[in-house]
Parts: C-alpha cells; structure tokens; sequence
C-alpha cells in the first residue's frame, strides 16, 4: 500500500495553492469583500503607522533578507563552505522569480484599487495594487524565514530543542505577519492564504533540491572512494 504524500511535500502544496487560487477567483470573492477592511484605521488610527512600519515590516524585505543573509553567512564561516550562501541565495531568487512571477501573472487587484479580479490591469494599469495575489510578505514570511531555520537546522546539527524553537518561531513570524497584514487591510484575506502557501511550496523546493545535491555529492564521493579502497585490498 503506497503512503498518502506529507502534508507540506511539494506536489501537496501545489495543489492546495491550486485550489486556493480557483476558490479566491470565483467562489470566495464574497467572503473576502466581507471580511476585508481597514481595521487598524477604524479601530485603533493612531497605531496604524507604527504597525505598518515595524510589525509589517518584519516580514518585509528590509528585514528579513538580511536576517537571512546575516545566519547564511555566519554559516558559511563557521562551517567554510559557501553552501549556506548558496541556499540563501537560492531562496531569495525563489520568492523574486516564484512569488514575482505568480504576481505578475494573476494581476489580482488589491482593496486599494479594485475589487479583487483577476488579470485585471496589473502592474502596468495599477502598479503595485494590481499585483496583490499571492501576498508578498505572506510568501516571504514562510520561505525566508522557513530557510533560515532550514539552514541552521542543517548546518549547526543543533539539538531537539533548538529545532523545535526554530520551527515555532518561524510559525510566529508567520502568524504575526498574517494577523497585522489583515488588520491593516492592505490585503484580501484569500491573499494571505495564497502568500503562506506560495512561500511554503518554494521553501519546500528549495528544501528538496539543496538536499538532492548534497545526496548526489555523498553518492559521488562514495563512489570515488570505493575503487581506491577496493584496488588496496587487491594488493
């Protein structure tokens, strides 16, 4: 009997950003109208700057690229390899080509500009606004993030308990980037489902290729090692 596939492999993750998009198109149009708002204006005006600017930012580029760029290259000297490097610049490319690229293509509309259609003017017609799905900080929460704790998982061999404390913390960093994203409004909420997803189908390839690499490069250097070994006990 084959095995169901992992909740979070790639082939997973895929389909459900699949039906997420389907689903925020056509049948959950009224459910995102009805629950999108401005909440940080009509509720608390007078934080709203302040949670734009410093909790909404956390999962923004200005901070967590170079979160991400700061553990690979501490990494890279601690364990003299480039490989961390490699992967952190793997991810980075990720969320520009991937996330980018999904933007582009949807067109989605943002609550600033529209009513949340797809392949509706886009970047050229609205400009940022027209390129709201997947939702960016979503996205990089998980995938930027996600790989950093991936690195320190793979490169530090730390303990059961620091895994665990990585893995937490990225499920709060990407927790916290939801709830403020959706209080400030800046998003429709299907937005934000399709940024977790995207960014967790991108960390998990990024995941999957670096360690298909580093299987081929043990493969290669136990292939190399077994004829010298093989050829000394001909002797």
């Amino acid at each position: 009997m084959r095995r169901l596939p992992r909740m979070t492999s790639l082939p997973v993750l895929a389909g459900a950003f699949v039906v997420v998009t389907l689903l925020a198109a056509g049948p959950l149009r009224d459910l995102d109208h009805a629950l999108q708002a401005y909440w940080s204006r009509r509720y608390t005006p007078n934080w709203h700057e302040f949670l734009d600017t410093v909790p909404n930012a956390v999962a923004g580029q200005a901070v967590c690229l170079p979160a991400l760029v700061a553990v690979a290259g501490w990494l890279a000297v601690r364990q003299r390899t480039w490989h961390p490097v490699l992967v952190a610049l793997a991810a980075e490319g990720a969320f520009l080509v991937g996330v980018g690229g999904l933007k582009v293509l949807l067109a989605r509309t943002s609550p600033a500009v529209g009513d949340g259609s797809f392949l509706s003017g886009g970047f050229l017609e609205h400009g940022w606004y027209g390129m709201a799905y997947p939702s960016g900080h979503a996205a990089e929460a998980v995938l930027v993030y996600g790989a950093a704790a991936y690195l320190v998982r793979t490169y530090s061999h730390p303990d059961l308990r620091v895994r665990t404390r990585t893995f937490w913390l990225v499920l709060l960093i990407a927790a916290g980037a939801l709830l403020v994203a959706f209080y400030l409004g800046f998003h429709w909420p299907t937005d934000l489902v399709g940024g977790v997803l995207a960014g967790g189908m991108l960390l998990r390839l990024v995941v999957d290729v670096d360690r298909s690499v580093a299987a081929r490069a043990r493969d290669r250097q136990t292939g190399s090692s077994v004829p010298s070994s093989s050829a000394s006990t001909m002797r």
